[in-house]
């Protein structure tokens, strides 16, 4: 989880690979109507977000049913969207990509084909929630290199 342009992406397809799980981009199950919104700078609302989460939500526990755990890569700004991702399959760990805006606005302006502008970032920033101290997760430094983050990362959720 995290904002645009904190690498999770990357990190959960890495993740995703050394664990031998599916991954799945959460970006990809957006509606067309959310794209064209976020393409033209507009944050998406509460409105435009709810069929989305539950869509993920939805994807993660028929993975589960049939016995596989997944990786996904997806924002999980607020609580309350991760709610709506926890009420899919029978856990759900979340590992937080956080640091400095500074380096994630530069990441986002270096990948002009991403449909999400820099422009949103701030928006994004303010609706970012921490994760809560009864939350399953962790908080990992963006800064770092994206396979020690792999690595970080694996070795958190071995233990759980």
């Amino acid at each position: 989880m995290g904002v645009s342009g904190s690498g999770k992406s990357t990190v959960a397809e890495g993740i995703s690979t050394a664990m031998g799980l599916p991954f799945a981009e959460a970006d990809r199950f957006h509606p067309e109507a959310n794209i064209a919104k976020m393409s033209a700078g507009i944050p998406l609302t509460d409105a435009d977000r709810w069929p989305w989460l539950s869509d993920l939500a939805a994807w993660m526990a028929t993975q589960a049913r049939e016995g596989q755990s997944t990786v996904m890569a997806c924002s999980a700004l607020r609580r309350a969207y991760r709610d709506v991702l926890r009420s899919g399959p029978p856990e759900v760990q979340f590992v937080h990509l956080d640091g400095p805006v500074e380096l994630i606005a530069a990441r986002m302006s270096a990948r002009p084909d991403h449909f999400m502008p820099a422009s949103l970032l701030a928006s994004q920033v303010r609706t970012l929630e921490p994760l809560g101290a009864d939350e399953d997760g962790v908080v990992l430094d963006l800064r770092h290199d994206p396979q020690t983050l792999v690595e970080q990362a694996v070795e958190w959720l071995a233990h759980r």
